[in-house]
């Protein structure tokens, strides 16, 4: 005698949520990789947006300015902390993170380092 079943049984159930289980610990960890990549590529958006004030800044005065923000011309994004060294008319440094990442990025341009022009992370 046949019966008319349907739905699912509760061992189907179970292998779809265990499925399902798996698949998401496989995918959380690298979306917060994402996040800190996203970040990243923030501070490092930000260190060419303050290499480029400079050198216009540089170019209207035949000097760079003290400070990226002193260009008038560059604003950070948010949670990104932006600093540069002082600069001379031979060069400048700047270093930037996100708030939410470890990692920093920095440049040096014009001081005879070998690393000019070259957004690189932090040691």
């Amino acid at each position: 005698m046949l019966r008319n079943t349907k739905g699912f049984t509760l061992i189907e159930l179970l292998i779809v949520v265990v499925i399902i289980g798996i698949l998401a610990a496989i995918a959380i960890p690298q979306f917060a990789s994402t996040k800190e990549k996203a970040f990243d590529a923030t501070a490092k958006s930000d260190v060419r947006n303050a290499m480029s004030s400079q050198e216009a800044y540089f170019a209207d005065e035949q000097v760079y300015a003290p400070n990226a923000m002193a260009t008038g011309s560059f604003t950070t994004s948010a949670g990104i902390a932006v600093s540069a060294s002082a600069a001379s008319a031979g060069g400048y440094a700047i270093t930037a993170s996100h708030t939410s990442s470890g990692n920093t990025f920095w440049v040096q341009v014009g001081t005879g380092s070998s690393i000019e022009g070259k957004v690189q992370k932090a040691p």
